[in-house]
């Protein structure tokens, strides 16, 4: 299952993240999951989050670029070769993965991952079985 995933490109300076986070809290928008990377210049805030097109509404009201993503997350046990093992079949089928973040609590992980070929993907995690989650 395809996911929308929230790209918010914001300014290397103190309290961006934060414009960001207290637009969607005061918006009632519910962050999922999150990923920050950067450069020298801006960071890019990538979101799963409660309500896309409200999200992405808000953000550009306040005058955040925001792009829109597809990607898949999936649920592993939380245990040493659990993803090794799924980013083997991945692997196999020639499938590169463009960037991943993951999460976990207790016994479960949880793994957004922007392949380059996000049908197959979906089609080579569906056959080894693997848990798609619908977020």
């Amino acid at each position: 299952m395809k996911i929308k995933q929230l790209s918010v490109f914001i300014e290397n300076k103190t309290g961006r993240i934060n414009e960001v986070v207290h637009v969607l809290g005061d918006n009632g928008i519910n962050m999922t999951a999150f990923s920050l990377a950067e450069n020298i210049d801006f960071g890019i805030l990538r979101l799963i989050v409660s309500d896309v097109d409200k999200a992405v509404a808000v953000l550009k009201e306040a005058k955040f670029g925001v792009n829109i993503t597809d990607v898949i997350c999936l649920s592993c046990p939380n245990k040493p070769g659990s993803l090794s093992a799924i980013m083997g079949h991945l692997a196999k089928e020639n499938l590169f993965i463009e960037y991943m973040y993951a999460f976990s609590q207790g016994d479960t992980a949880n793994v957004v991952i922007k392949p380059n070929d996000i049908d197959k993907c979906i089609a080579v995690l569906g056959a080894c079985n693997c848990n798609i989650l619908k977020l």
